[in-house]
């Protein structure tokens, strides 16, 4: 089966579709409510570039470099098995990350659903959250859509990487563009939206601290979908007179404007009819759905906004996926059961409906022993992707290239190669060491 793109353009949105999931529409939103607007956003954006640009980079660069995924392509490179520890750090990190994922892109579903069928009309903020808690008690129903979920991943993944992924990616990153941009002139609009306009983007750096910056460092680490092999693995399906750099820098604009069109959406929305910015993750569960029951066209509003959180889902959960899937293919290649893409697509199906099964049994009290440190499996798995999974595999990246691995470094100009080594090599390490140690609590 065919493993490499069929143009620049489906690597860049295949990777844009990638990092541009749950962490830009619905994670963005909350953190920056929670750290008081436009002079977070400043430091977000200016953590992608510093920080996020080099690391996208150079996961691109060791895909390309080895035309492998994460199983093969640090011993493409290097010539020996040293560093194959990182590939299986980005393989235990997908999973960790795919035992939840596939149950909050199921509850993108159920809303989207549940708002088609008008079952939100009427409901303030009160009633909304009961909803919310009664469906995440209800394990069946969370079963049923998160498998629906992996299906529709797993359809995806059967076909080969251009008439599966890039053939997909053309159709739903132009779509979620749309989508978004056609719900930000409605909510912009909005009598009141433009506090949240204001809120956005007039920076007032006196909410801005410690916690603020180590907070923008990891959102956007999360946000780029760095530390978890995605982009290793799209880098080794890329073609080889793409340019890494101009690659990377599309895709993080991309990003940004995704991020922002998602906060054009939910403050104004938010500040018109009078709820408070900083609601946390329930922003988009609760309070959303109660902010458009007092709109012209609430069932619209409501089914439009959860398919555009699908869609993002979906681009995501497609990525992840595929980490998993090409590590089995080359792992089991030189074996004596070696696995096509299909025999790893069911594997990997598999494997994601049992654990997601047993992430929401774990959560609605079924199997109160899948506890660890008396958190949840969803938690446990949460935490240990974001907290520890995502840093080690990030700074594992930038040290193998920056250090140990020459012919990987950046081909530009002089200038450009030694800033771009010392970023690698010294700022982006201390920045991820200062986020893990912050994320133990240890500093």
């Amino acid at each position: 089966m065919e493993k490499s793109f069929s143009s620049k353009i489906g690597v860049l949105l295949a990777a844009a579709g990638s990092a541009v999931g749950l962490g830009s529409i619905w994670k963005f939103p909350y953190v920056v409510g929670e750290n008081g607007g436009g002079a977070f956003i400043i430091l977000y954006v200016l953590c992608s570039l510093l920080f996020g640009l080099p690391l996208v980079m150079n996961e691109f660069m060791i895909g390309k470099l080895s035309g492998k995924s994460t199983y093969g392509a640090y011993r493409e490179i290097c010539g020996t098995n040293r560093w194959q520890w990182l590939a299986w750090t980005n393989l235990l990190c997908v999973m960790a990350i795919m035992s939840f994922y596939f149950v909050v892109t199921g509850w993108c579903i159920y809303y989207m659903v549940e708002a088609a069928s008008n079952t939100f009309a009427g409901m303030d903020a009160e009633a909304l959250t009961e909803h919310f808690r009664t469906f995440e008690g209800h394990a069946p129903v969370m079963i049923i859509y998160a498998i629906i979920a992996i299906i529709m991943t797993a359809s995806v993944l059967w076909f080969d990487v251009n008439k599966g992924i890039e053939r997909l990616s053309k159709i739903l990153m132009p779509l979620l563009f749309l989508m978004l941009i056609i719900m930000a002139v409605h909510m912009v609009f909005l009598d009141g939206g433009s506090t949240g306009l204001h809120y956005l983007f007039k920076p007032d750096f006196s909410k801005i601290d410690s916690n603020a910056v180590l907070q923008a460092m990891g959102l956007s680490f999360f946000t780029l979908s760095v530390g978890v092999g995605a982009l290793i693995t799209y880098g080794g399906y890329m073609p080889k007179e793409q340019n890494v750099t101009s690659t990377s820098a599309q895709m993080i604009i991309l990003v940004l404007i995704v991020s922002l069109l998602a906060g054009m959406i939910i403050f104004p929305a938010v500040f018109a009819y009078g709820f408070s910015p900083s609601e946390g993750p329930q922003l988009t569960f609760v309070t959303l759905p109660a902010v458009f029951q007092h709109m012209f066209s609430p069932t619209v509003t409501s089914v439009a906004f959860f398919a555009l959180m699908c869609v993002a889902a979906l681009t995501s959960t497609i990525s992840l996926m595929e980490v998993m899937v090409a590590f089995f293919c080359e792992a089991t290649a030189d074996t004596r059961w070696p696995l096509n893409r299909h025999q790893s697509v069911i594997l990997v199906a598999v494997i994601q409906v049992i654990t997601n099964t047993l992430c929401i049994l774990s959560m609605t009290g079924h199997a109160e022993w899948l506890t660890v440190m008396g958190q949840n499996m969803f938690d446990s798995a949460n935490n240990f992707a974001n907290n520890i999974l995502i840093p080690v595999g990030a700074l594992g990246a930038a040290l193998f290239t920056g250090w140990f691995v020459p012919k990987a470094r950046y081909q530009g100009s002089r200038v450009a190669s030694l800033v771009y080594l010392v970023i690698l090599r010294w700022i982006v390490p201390l920045a991820i060491v200062i986020i893990f140690l912050e994320s133990l609590n240890i500093i």
